[in-house]
Protein backbone atom coordinates (compact mmCIF):
# COMPACT_ATOMS: atom_id res chain seq x y z
CA UNK A 1 0.00 0.00 0.00
CA UNK A 2 1.43 3.36 -1.04
CA UNK A 3 1.85 6.15 1.49
CA UNK A 4 1.10 9.81 0.82
CA UNK A 5 4.71 10.82 1.61
CA UNK A 6 3.58 14.04 3.23
CA UNK A 7 2.04 15.26 6.50
CA UNK A 8 -0.95 12.94 6.02
CA UNK A 9 1.19 9.90 6.76
CA UNK A 10 0.24 10.20 10.46
CA UNK A 11 -2.69 8.01 9.39
CA UNK A 12 -0.38 5.01 8.98
CA UNK A 13 1.07 5.41 12.48
CA UNK A 14 -2.15 6.04 14.43
CA UNK A 15 -4.29 2.99 13.78
CA UNK A 16 -7.13 2.91 16.31
CA UNK A 17 -9.49 5.89 16.30
CA UNK A 18 -12.38 7.00 18.51
CA UNK A 19 -15.50 8.12 16.63
CA UNK A 20 -17.80 10.40 18.65
CA UNK A 21 -21.38 11.08 17.54
CA UNK A 22 -22.84 13.90 19.62
CA UNK A 23 -25.52 16.50 19.04
CA UNK A 24 -29.10 17.50 19.82
CA UNK A 25 -30.23 13.93 19.25
CA UNK A 26 -28.57 12.91 22.51
CA UNK A 27 -31.25 14.82 24.44
CA UNK A 28 -34.09 12.38 23.70
CA UNK A 29 -31.73 9.42 23.34
CA UNK A 30 -33.62 7.83 20.45
CA UNK A 31 -31.24 7.77 17.48
CA UNK A 32 -28.97 10.23 15.68
CA UNK A 33 -31.48 10.29 12.82
CA UNK A 34 -34.36 10.96 15.18
CA UNK A 35 -35.92 13.69 13.03
CA UNK A 36 -36.17 11.42 9.99
CA UNK A 37 -36.85 8.05 11.60
CA UNK A 38 -39.50 9.30 14.01
CA UNK A 39 -41.03 11.81 11.58
CA UNK A 40 -40.40 14.74 13.91
CA UNK A 41 -41.48 18.03 12.30
CA UNK A 42 -38.60 20.46 11.82
CA UNK A 43 -40.51 23.07 13.82
CA UNK A 44 -40.43 20.72 16.81
CA UNK A 45 -36.93 19.34 16.37
CA UNK A 46 -35.28 22.77 16.32
CA UNK A 47 -36.65 23.41 19.82
CA UNK A 48 -34.11 20.93 21.16
CA UNK A 49 -31.50 23.66 20.86
CA UNK A 50 -33.14 25.30 23.88
CA UNK A 51 -32.41 22.16 25.93
CA UNK A 52 -28.78 21.63 24.91
CA UNK A 53 -26.78 22.37 28.05
CA UNK A 54 -24.25 19.56 28.72
CA UNK A 55 -22.97 20.73 32.08
CA UNK A 56 -20.78 17.64 32.48
CA UNK A 57 -18.98 17.98 29.13
CA UNK A 58 -15.26 17.87 29.89
CA UNK A 59 -12.92 17.54 26.91
CA UNK A 60 -10.03 16.66 29.22
CA UNK A 61 -12.05 13.74 30.62
CA UNK A 62 -12.87 12.61 27.08
CA UNK A 63 -9.20 12.65 26.13
CA UNK A 64 -8.17 10.91 29.36
CA UNK A 65 -10.63 8.13 28.58
CA UNK A 66 -9.55 7.94 24.94
CA UNK A 67 -5.86 7.66 25.75
CA UNK A 68 -6.37 5.21 28.60
CA UNK A 69 -8.42 3.05 26.21
CA UNK A 70 -5.64 2.96 23.62
CA UNK A 71 -7.26 5.25 21.05
CA UNK A 72 -4.78 7.22 18.98
CA UNK A 73 -6.95 9.82 17.24
CA UNK A 74 -10.53 11.10 17.25
CA UNK A 75 -13.25 11.88 14.70
CA UNK A 76 -15.91 14.26 16.05
CA UNK A 77 -19.33 15.05 14.56
CA UNK A 78 -19.30 18.83 14.16
CA UNK A 79 -22.46 18.71 12.01
CA UNK A 80 -24.68 15.68 11.51
CA UNK A 81 -27.67 15.32 9.17
CA UNK A 82 -29.86 17.52 11.39
CA UNK A 83 -27.70 20.53 10.52
CA UNK A 84 -26.96 21.49 14.14
CA UNK A 85 -23.40 22.87 14.35
CA UNK A 86 -21.23 22.29 17.40
CA UNK A 87 -18.96 25.23 16.62
CA UNK A 88 -19.25 29.00 16.41
CA UNK A 89 -20.21 29.23 12.75
CA UNK A 90 -21.13 32.51 11.11
CA UNK A 91 -23.06 30.65 8.41
CA UNK A 92 -25.98 29.35 10.50
CA UNK A 93 -27.79 30.41 13.66
CA UNK A 94 -28.58 26.75 14.32
CA UNK A 95 -25.39 26.30 16.33
CA UNK A 96 -24.20 25.63 19.85
CA UNK A 97 -23.57 29.31 20.62
CA UNK A 98 -27.34 29.88 20.53
CA UNK A 99 -28.04 27.06 23.00
CA UNK A 100 -28.09 27.48 26.80
CA UNK A 101 -24.59 25.98 26.81
CA UNK A 102 -23.27 28.82 24.65
CA UNK A 103 -19.72 27.53 24.27
CA UNK A 104 -17.81 26.46 21.17
CA UNK A 105 -17.61 22.70 21.72
CA UNK A 106 -15.33 22.09 18.75
CA UNK A 107 -12.85 24.70 20.00
CA UNK A 108 -12.85 23.23 23.50
CA UNK A 109 -12.19 19.76 22.11
CA UNK A 110 -9.61 20.94 19.57
CA UNK A 111 -7.70 22.89 22.23
CA UNK A 112 -7.48 19.80 24.44
CA UNK A 113 -6.36 17.64 21.50
CA UNK A 114 -3.66 20.17 20.63
CA UNK A 115 -2.34 20.13 24.21
CA UNK A 116 -1.78 16.39 23.90
CA UNK A 117 -0.80 16.23 20.20
CA UNK A 118 -3.83 13.99 19.76
CA UNK A 119 -5.01 14.06 16.11
CA UNK A 120 -8.55 15.37 15.60
CA UNK A 121 -10.65 14.87 12.49
CA UNK A 122 -13.95 16.67 11.97
CA UNK A 123 -17.07 14.90 10.71
CA UNK A 124 -19.31 16.92 8.38
CA UNK A 125 -22.58 15.66 6.89
CA UNK A 126 -23.28 16.79 3.35
CA UNK A 127 -26.96 16.01 3.88
CA UNK A 128 -28.50 18.88 5.84
CA UNK A 129 -32.11 18.75 7.05
CA UNK A 130 -32.04 22.32 8.36
CA UNK A 131 -30.43 24.58 5.76
CA UNK A 132 -33.21 25.47 3.28
CA UNK A 133 -31.04 25.39 0.15
CA UNK A 134 -30.09 21.72 0.54
CA UNK A 135 -32.28 19.70 -1.89
CA UNK A 136 -34.03 17.36 0.52
CA UNK A 137 -36.22 15.36 -1.85
CA UNK A 138 -36.64 12.16 0.14
CA UNK A 139 -33.68 10.13 -1.07
CA UNK A 140 -31.86 7.91 1.43
CA UNK A 141 -30.88 9.87 4.55
CA UNK A 142 -32.98 12.82 3.42
CA UNK A 143 -36.29 14.29 4.51
CA UNK A 144 -38.55 16.37 2.26
CA UNK A 145 -38.30 20.15 2.44
CA UNK A 146 -39.74 23.07 0.47
CA UNK A 147 -38.63 22.68 -3.19
CA UNK A 148 -38.82 26.40 -3.84
CA UNK A 149 -35.93 26.91 -1.41
CA UNK A 150 -33.65 24.30 -2.97
CA UNK A 151 -30.52 25.72 -4.52
CA UNK A 152 -27.53 23.41 -4.81
CA UNK A 153 -25.07 26.16 -5.73
CA UNK A 154 -26.12 28.18 -2.69
CA UNK A 155 -25.77 25.12 -0.50
CA UNK A 156 -22.27 24.39 -1.81
CA UNK A 157 -21.26 27.99 -1.04
CA UNK A 158 -22.58 27.47 2.50
CA UNK A 159 -20.76 24.14 2.85
CA UNK A 160 -17.45 25.51 1.58
CA UNK A 161 -17.69 28.50 3.92
CA UNK A 162 -18.31 26.21 6.90
CA UNK A 163 -15.46 23.85 6.05
CA UNK A 164 -13.18 26.85 5.57
CA UNK A 165 -14.12 28.00 9.09
CA UNK A 166 -13.23 24.58 10.50
CA UNK A 167 -9.93 24.50 8.63
CA UNK A 168 -9.00 28.07 9.56
CA UNK A 169 -10.17 28.72 13.12
CA UNK A 170 -9.32 25.58 15.10
CA UNK A 171 -5.59 25.08 14.73
CA UNK A 172 -4.22 21.90 13.22
CA UNK A 173 -6.95 19.61 11.92
CA UNK A 174 -6.11 16.06 10.83
CA UNK A 175 -9.04 15.39 8.54
CA UNK A 176 -12.50 16.19 7.24
CA UNK A 177 -14.66 13.10 7.57
CA UNK A 178 -17.43 13.53 5.01
CA UNK A 179 -20.69 11.66 5.19
CA UNK A 180 -23.72 11.29 2.92
CA UNK A 181 -22.96 13.05 -0.34
CA UNK A 182 -26.34 11.77 -1.49
CA UNK A 183 -26.36 13.70 -4.80
CA UNK A 184 -22.87 12.23 -5.50
CA UNK A 185 -21.71 15.68 -6.56
CA UNK A 186 -18.06 15.96 -7.64
CA UNK A 187 -16.03 19.07 -6.91
CA UNK A 188 -12.26 18.74 -6.69
CA UNK A 189 -11.92 22.29 -5.38
CA UNK A 190 -13.38 21.34 -1.99
CA UNK A 191 -10.70 18.77 -1.23
CA UNK A 192 -8.01 21.04 -2.69
CA UNK A 193 -9.07 23.79 -0.28
CA UNK A 194 -8.85 21.42 2.69
CA UNK A 195 -5.41 20.16 1.71
CA UNK A 196 -4.12 23.71 1.13
CA UNK A 197 -5.38 24.98 4.50
CA UNK A 198 -4.54 21.84 6.47
CA UNK A 199 -1.63 19.83 4.97
CA UNK A 200 -1.99 17.01 7.55
CA UNK A 201 -5.72 16.65 6.92
CA UNK A 202 -7.05 13.63 5.09
CA UNK A 203 -10.41 13.55 3.34
CA UNK A 204 -12.34 10.32 3.06
CA UNK A 205 -14.14 8.85 0.06
CA UNK A 206 -17.62 10.08 1.07
CA UNK A 207 -17.10 13.65 -0.06
CA UNK A 208 -16.69 15.24 -3.47
CA UNK A 209 -14.16 12.88 -5.02
CA UNK A 210 -12.32 9.62 -4.39
CA UNK A 211 -10.64 11.04 -1.30
CA UNK A 212 -7.51 9.80 0.40
CA UNK A 213 -8.94 6.61 1.88
CA UNK A 214 -11.91 4.23 1.93
CA UNK A 215 -14.42 4.04 4.79
CA UNK A 216 -16.32 0.75 4.95
CA UNK A 217 -19.08 1.03 7.55
CA UNK A 218 -20.39 -1.64 9.93
CA UNK A 219 -18.56 -4.24 7.79
CA UNK A 220 -16.03 -4.40 4.99
CA UNK A 221 -17.13 -3.12 1.60
CA UNK A 222 -16.32 -5.35 -1.41
CA UNK A 223 -14.10 -2.72 -3.02
CA UNK A 224 -12.00 -2.02 0.06
CA UNK A 225 -10.21 -5.35 0.40
CA UNK A 226 -8.60 -7.87 -1.87
CA UNK A 227 -9.81 -11.28 -0.65
CA UNK A 228 -7.05 -13.07 -2.55
CA UNK A 229 -4.23 -11.27 -0.77
CA UNK A 230 -5.96 -10.54 2.57
CA UNK A 231 -4.70 -6.97 2.43
CA UNK A 232 -6.32 -3.65 1.59
CA UNK A 233 -5.59 -2.20 -1.82
CA UNK A 234 -5.67 1.43 -0.68
CA UNK A 235 -5.63 3.27 2.68
CA UNK A 236 -8.74 2.10 4.52
CA UNK A 237 -10.48 2.88 7.78
CA UNK A 238 -13.29 0.55 8.84
CA UNK A 239 -15.83 2.04 11.24
CA UNK A 240 -18.31 0.47 13.63
CA UNK A 241 -20.39 1.60 16.59
CA UNK A 242 -20.55 0.00 20.02
CA UNK A 243 -24.33 0.14 19.61
CA UNK A 244 -26.16 -2.29 17.35
CA UNK A 245 -28.89 0.21 16.48
CA UNK A 246 -27.33 3.65 16.55
CA UNK A 247 -24.22 5.81 16.44
CA UNK A 248 -25.49 8.60 18.67
CA UNK A 249 -26.61 8.06 22.27
CA UNK A 250 -29.60 5.73 22.57
CA UNK A 251 -31.28 5.06 25.92
CA UNK A 252 -32.52 1.59 24.94
CA UNK A 253 -29.45 0.40 23.07
CA UNK A 254 -28.13 -3.10 22.42
CA UNK A 255 -24.37 -3.55 22.42
CA UNK A 256 -21.83 -5.68 20.59
CA UNK A 257 -19.46 -7.84 22.61
CA UNK A 258 -15.82 -7.13 23.37
CA UNK A 259 -14.86 -10.33 21.52
CA UNK A 260 -16.68 -9.07 18.43
CA UNK A 261 -14.62 -5.86 18.40
CA UNK A 262 -11.36 -7.63 19.07
CA UNK A 263 -12.01 -9.76 16.00
CA UNK A 264 -12.92 -6.73 13.87
CA UNK A 265 -9.92 -4.71 15.02
CA UNK A 266 -7.52 -7.63 14.58
CA UNK A 267 -8.75 -8.42 11.08
CA UNK A 268 -8.78 -4.79 9.93
CA UNK A 269 -5.38 -3.80 11.25
CA UNK A 270 -3.65 -7.01 10.16
CA UNK A 271 -4.86 -6.27 6.62
CA UNK A 272 -3.22 -2.84 6.79
CA UNK A 273 -6.26 -0.75 7.68
CA UNK A 274 -7.31 1.51 10.53
CA UNK A 275 -10.29 0.94 12.80
CA UNK A 276 -12.62 3.69 13.99
CA UNK A 277 -14.76 2.67 16.98
CA UNK A 278 -17.77 4.85 17.77
CA UNK A 279 -19.77 5.75 20.86
CA UNK A 280 -22.27 8.51 21.55
CA UNK A 281 -22.17 10.53 24.79
CA UNK A 282 -25.48 11.35 26.48
CA UNK A 283 -27.02 14.82 26.68
CA UNK A 284 -24.69 15.73 29.57
CA UNK A 285 -21.58 14.72 27.66
CA UNK A 286 -21.07 11.44 29.51
CA UNK A 287 -20.26 8.20 27.66
CA UNK A 288 -22.57 5.28 28.54
CA UNK A 289 -21.07 2.80 30.97
CA UNK A 290 -21.70 -0.01 28.44
CA UNK A 291 -19.47 1.79 25.94
CA UNK A 292 -16.77 2.39 28.55
CA UNK A 293 -16.89 -1.29 29.49
CA UNK A 294 -16.29 -2.24 25.85
CA UNK A 295 -13.40 0.22 25.64
CA UNK A 296 -11.85 -1.29 28.77
CA UNK A 297 -12.23 -4.78 27.37
CA UNK A 298 -10.46 -3.79 24.18
CA UNK A 299 -7.79 -1.62 25.82
CA UNK A 300 -5.58 -4.10 27.65
CA UNK A 301 -5.77 -6.60 24.79
CA UNK A 302 -4.97 -3.99 22.14
CA UNK A 303 -2.04 -2.58 24.05
CA UNK A 304 -0.59 -6.10 24.39
CA UNK A 305 -1.00 -7.07 20.73
CA UNK A 306 -0.60 -3.70 18.98
CA UNK A 307 2.96 -4.50 17.91
CA UNK A 308 1.66 -7.40 15.81
CA UNK A 309 -1.45 -5.72 14.42
CA UNK A 310 0.41 -2.64 13.20
CA UNK A 311 3.30 -4.48 11.53
CA UNK A 312 3.42 -4.87 7.74
CA UNK A 313 0.73 -7.19 6.33
CA UNK A 314 2.23 -10.44 5.06
CA UNK A 315 -0.64 -12.18 3.24
CA UNK A 316 -0.02 -15.61 1.82
CA UNK A 317 2.87 -16.39 4.15
CA UNK A 318 1.10 -19.42 5.57
CA UNK A 319 -1.32 -21.95 4.11
CA UNK A 320 -3.61 -21.71 7.11
CA UNK A 321 -6.32 -19.31 5.90
CA UNK A 322 -7.84 -19.01 9.37
CA UNK A 323 -4.93 -16.87 10.52
CA UNK A 324 -3.57 -13.52 9.37
CA UNK A 325 0.13 -12.70 9.30
CA UNK A 326 2.24 -9.56 9.58
CA UNK A 327 6.02 -9.09 9.57
CA UNK A 328 8.70 -6.81 10.95
CA UNK A 329 12.40 -7.52 10.43
CA UNK A 330 13.02 -11.13 11.59
CA UNK A 331 9.67 -11.49 13.30
CA UNK A 332 6.49 -13.11 12.01
CA UNK A 333 3.27 -12.32 13.81
CA UNK A 334 0.32 -14.71 13.65
CA UNK A 335 -3.15 -13.35 14.43
CA UNK A 336 -6.05 -15.75 15.00
CA UNK A 337 -9.35 -13.86 14.43
CA UNK A 338 -11.30 -17.13 14.63
CA UNK A 339 -9.76 -18.16 17.93
CA UNK A 340 -8.32 -21.60 18.67
CA UNK A 341 -9.94 -25.03 18.60
CA UNK A 342 -7.30 -26.81 20.65
CA UNK A 343 -4.10 -26.36 22.64
CA UNK A 344 -2.04 -26.65 19.45
CA UNK A 345 -1.74 -24.57 16.30
CA UNK A 346 -0.19 -25.96 13.10
CA UNK A 347 1.46 -23.51 10.71
CA UNK A 348 3.04 -24.27 7.36
CA UNK A 349 5.21 -23.92 5.41
CA UNK A 350 8.33 -23.27 7.52
CA UNK A 351 11.95 -23.84 6.57
CA UNK A 352 13.76 -22.59 9.66
CA UNK A 353 13.36 -23.31 13.35
CA UNK A 354 12.28 -20.18 15.23
CA UNK A 355 14.33 -18.85 18.11
CA UNK A 356 11.31 -18.13 20.30
CA UNK A 357 7.51 -18.04 20.20
CA UNK A 358 5.56 -15.77 22.52
CA UNK A 359 1.82 -15.50 23.15
CA UNK A 360 1.23 -11.74 23.25
CA UNK A 361 -2.00 -12.05 25.22
CA UNK A 362 -0.22 -13.30 28.33
CA UNK A 363 3.47 -12.75 27.55
CA UNK A 364 4.29 -16.44 28.11
CA UNK A 365 6.65 -18.47 25.96
CA UNK A 366 5.01 -21.19 23.85
CA UNK A 367 6.80 -24.52 23.16
CA UNK A 368 7.02 -25.60 19.53
CA UNK A 369 8.31 -28.31 17.22
CA UNK A 370 9.29 -28.25 13.56
CA UNK A 371 8.03 -31.40 11.85
CA UNK A 372 7.85 -32.80 8.32
CA UNK A 373 4.57 -32.21 6.55
CA UNK A 374 2.73 -35.46 5.97
CA UNK A 375 1.35 -35.09 2.46
CA UNK A 376 3.37 -32.34 0.75
CA UNK A 377 6.98 -32.84 1.76
CA UNK A 378 8.34 -30.52 -0.90
CA UNK A 379 6.66 -27.42 0.53
CA UNK A 380 8.69 -27.14 3.70
CA UNK A 381 8.04 -28.23 7.24
CA UNK A 382 5.22 -27.63 9.68
CA UNK A 383 5.62 -25.52 12.80
CA UNK A 384 3.46 -26.83 15.62
CA UNK A 385 2.81 -24.50 18.54
CA UNK A 386 1.95 -26.64 21.56
CA UNK A 387 0.58 -26.41 25.08
CA UNK A 388 -1.23 -23.16 24.29
CA UNK A 389 -3.53 -22.16 27.19
CA UNK A 390 -6.49 -22.11 24.82
CA UNK A 391 -9.09 -22.37 27.57
CA UNK A 392 -7.93 -19.06 29.05
CA UNK A 393 -8.13 -17.45 25.61
CA UNK A 394 -11.85 -17.98 25.14
CA UNK A 395 -13.51 -14.71 24.22
CA UNK A 396 -10.32 -13.05 23.02
CA UNK A 397 -8.17 -13.04 19.88
CA UNK A 398 -4.84 -14.91 20.29
CA UNK A 399 -1.76 -13.28 18.76
CA UNK A 400 1.67 -14.96 18.53
CA UNK A 401 5.14 -13.52 18.00
CA UNK A 402 7.53 -15.86 16.20
CA UNK A 403 11.14 -14.71 16.32
CA UNK A 404 13.92 -16.05 14.10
Amino acid sequence: MNRFNDARDWFFEKRLGLFVHWGLYAINGLQEQEQQRYNVPASEYVKLIDKFNPASFDPAAWLDMAQESGFEYMVFTAKHHDGFCLWNTAQSKFNVMNSPYGKDVLKMLADECHKRSFPLEVYYSVVDWHFPAYPNIGRHHEIVTEPASHNWDAYMDFLKAQVKEICSNYGKIHGIWWDMNVPQHKDASVHEMIHSLQPAALVNNRGFGDGDYSTPERDFDPEGANPDSLAFKRPTEACQSVGVNSWGYRKEEDYFTVAYFQKKIASTLAMGGNFLLNAGPDANGIFPEEALSIFRGISSWYKNVREALTAVPAPGTLENRRVLTTKKDDVLYVICPEGLDSSALSLAPFKNLPRKVTLFNSGEKIPFTLEPTVYERGKGELLRLRHIPSETLEGTIPVFKIEF
